[in-house]
């Protein structure tokens, strides 16, 4: 059979459906997305067509669908002239997504078979109760638009480092534990403020204010042991555990680094989540 016979062959939608392992209905919708067009649409019966030299394409849309590929990405890469080139760059960012993935829901996992431990009773709470004593601070601040790592954390990294920074002019040592501290939030956000210890005669400073957090009555806390990843769990334990008890938060909620070399957050650090209570 000479190519120009091969190329001439033509198929039915349906059976050109049948070759991809698709549906009917799945090979309009990619035409009708301008992802993969039959070669001829009969003018007055609207029937489609496909050529064999389609079924590559059809073959490869499958391929990256049941990879998890979405269609537009699928769209790009026909359009690409390297298409080899195009395709490695492809799988590579979409195991990379799967691998991100993966290791979220083995997190995910872990924290269920946590809670169900807690629920089975063999997880005893780790939450305490106790007075907080007054600490001066030296301390910056900022606006998050909400709670929640992905809108805190970007805000973090710029405050601690113009800490650093101001704290380092002004001669003043950075003194541990780190606490940071949150106010509740209004119409602009919620206030994150990032502090050191300051020394028992702290003094004022450009790009910094003295702050002093005052004594709290009794306070709800709990140590979490790790980096940020698994934080708000720890701090969705420790609400679950004071409404139990028969407490409410009545004030700032702080972050206390007792543990953490540098600051990037590893898992040998220890957090102590504070919140101030009273008996509700």
């Amino acid at each position: 059979m000479s190519w120009s016979s091969v190329v001439s062959i033509m198929y039915t939608i349906g059976e050109f459906a049948a070759l991809g392992r698709v549906s009917v209905r799945m090979l309009r919708h990619y035409d009708a997305i301008g992802l993969l067009t039959p070669a001829r649409v009969d003018v007055r019966t609207g029937y489609r067509s496909y050529a064999i030299d389609q079924l590559p394409l059809l073959l490869r849309i499958v391929e990256l669908r049941e990879l998890g590929v979405g269609l537009e990405r699928i769209g790009e890469l026909a359009d690409a002239e390297d298409q080899d080139a195009a395709l490695r760059i492809l799988l590579v960012a979409r195991r990379h997504d799967l691998e991100s993935s993966i290791a979220a829901d083995r997190l995910r996992i872990a924290r269920i078979e946590r809670r169900l431990r807690h629920l089975e009773g063999d997880i005893m709470s780790d939450v305490v109760y106790k007075p907080l004593a007054p600490v001066t601070v030296y301390a910056v601040h900022g606006v998050a638009p909400g709670m929640g790592p992905e809108n805190v954390s970007p805000l973090i990294g710029p405050l601690i480092e113009g800490l650093d920074r101001s704290l380092a002019a002004a001669g003043r040592p950075l003194l541990e534990p780190g606490i940071f501290w949150y106010g509740s939030e209004g119409e602009e956000g919620i206030d994150v403020h990032v502090s050191y210890t300051a020394e028992a005669d702290p003094v004022a400073g450009e790009g910094y204010d003295v702050v002093e957090l005052p004594a709290v009555p009794t306070a709800a806390t709990l140590q979490h042991r790790g980096d940020m990843t698994g934080i708000g769990e720890s701090w969705s334990t420790l609400m679950q555990q004071l409404v139990a008890d028969g407490y409410r938060v009545v004030g700032d909620t702080r972050e206390v680094y007792l543990e953490a070399e540098g600051h990037e957050p590893g898992p040998d650090w220890l957090t102590e989540l504070q919140a101030p209570v009273e008996r509700a």
